[in-house]
């Protein structure tokens, strides 16, 4: 072989294994490369807190609570026929005690989501999953843990002004419905209103039929508040005043709930978790026994009228009033201090007792109508603990 073409042939060798050698060079830095960005992208998850995740069944349960009490809150009175009453009582003995104090509990929790202070402390535990971890096993362990976390101050008061505003609306409900029961036996509606109620044994059987069954969750609110706990908006609440714990019941676990949920561990799979925590027996013990007062009232009621005050009382009251005593603070009573009085001898002032003089006898005097000695079977239904008593036939 010509030595001019061994040169050429070791050039071309000495090319080609330059150039794999550069290949391998570039191949690997490349590599390097890839794998900075893989952990720097994991590293970055690592400190990013999961996003919202809350089962589906949670917005539903709200949705039934938040529909049934705004229906009942749309109760007015001024009823206009013994039918307009009664299919006003079916449509409010239609709850199951549990399945609202679940909802209760479940509309609160989606409330306490729309407050970013609450969210954003919630987040300081689930960057680190170690930590998060320990902060969803503490929850669990106690829902109390929840109600000292960054935020909650801010979360609890949105709660509390949130189921405010549907008291309000119930208790004003109620109160026309229990007023129009005093007003329908003296207006033009008496001749119905302090007749007997038709076949009032199947109407209390039907009440207590409806209060078994199952309500169906709106569709449209389950979507509207699955949106609003994972965006933490369009739920329209207005922010009240900051609340520190202890908390009521109801938000108590409505905070746990919703910290669950804003740590990631609130889904499909951890229902047992979000159905522990939705079991409040405060609200459903007091709706417990509204629907057995209500079955008493309407047991002794008579005529229609009576029966217009089981429905304002038992089922309109009591709604607000179990809310207020599962997720509101104990009204507070405040005692001023003793004031030193100088001790004096009681002072005894006597008279001379005058017997009334007797009535005239004068066949011009006006005859004096006699004044009632008694209650009213209404005033008597609303005096006390609300127990209804049996009115005489004809009012």
């Amino acid at each position: 072989m010509r030595p001019v073409m061994m040169r050429r042939g070791l050039s071309l060798a000495a090319l080609c294994a330059a150039a794999v050698l550069a290949g391998c060079a570039s191949g690997k830095a490349e590599a390097e490369a890839e794998a900075a960005r893989l952990a720097e992208a994991a590293a970055l998850a690592a400190r990013t807190p999961p996003p919202i995740n809350l089962s589906r069944s949670v917005a539903q349960d709200a949705a039934v609570y938040l529909a049934f009490s705004r229906s009942i809150a749309g109760i007015r009175g001024g009823f206009e026929s013994p039918e307009a009453i009664q299919a006003a009582l079916r449509q409010g003995a239609a709850y199951d005690p549990g399945q609202i104090s679940r909802g209760l509990v479940a509309y609160a929790s989606i409330v306490a989501l729309q407050s970013p202070a609450f969210v954003a402390g919630v987040n300081q535990y689930g960057i680190n999953p170690t930590g998060r971890q320990k902060m969803i096993a503490d929850i669990v362990r106690d829902p109390r843990a929840a109600s000292y976390m960054p935020g909650a101050q801010e979360a609890a008061g949105l709660i509390m002004a949130a189921l405010d505003s549907e008291i309000d609306a119930l208790s004003a409900a109620a109160n026309s419905v229990e007023n129009d029961a005093y007003a329908a036996q003296a207006d033009g509606r008496r001749s119905w209103a302090i007749a007997h109620v038709v076949d009032r044994e199947a109407r209390l059987a039907s009440a207590k039929d409806l209060s078994v069954q199952a309500m169906a969750a709106p569709a449209a609110e389950s979507a509207r508040l699955f949106a609003a706990a994972g965006s933490g908006a369009g739920l329209g609440v207005s922010s009240g005043r900051r609340r520190d714990p202890p908390y009521p019941p109801v938000v108590t676990n409505a905070l746990a709930l919703a910290a669950l949920a804003a740590l990631g561990a609130a889904g499909e799979d951890a229902r047992a978790n979000t159905a522990a925590l939705q079991s409040e027996g405060v609200s459903q013990n007091c709706l417990n026994e509204s629907k057995l007062n209500l079955y008493q009232c309407l047991a002794a009621s008579r005529p229609s009228y009576e029966d217009m005050f089981c429905l304002g009382r038992h089922i309109v009251r009591d709604l607000a009033t179990c809310t207020r005593s599962a997720a509101m603070p104990a009204a507070t009573v405040t005692v001023s201090s003793p004031v030193a009085v100088e001790a004096r001898p009681p002072i005894i002032v006597t008279a001379p007792f005058d017997p009334p003089a007797p009535p005239s006898a004068s066949p011009s005097a006006a005859p004096t109508a006699p004044q009632p000695t008694t209650m009213s079977p209404t005033q008597r239904l609303n005096s006390g603990a609300g127990a209804p008593v049996r009115s005489t036939p004809g009012g």
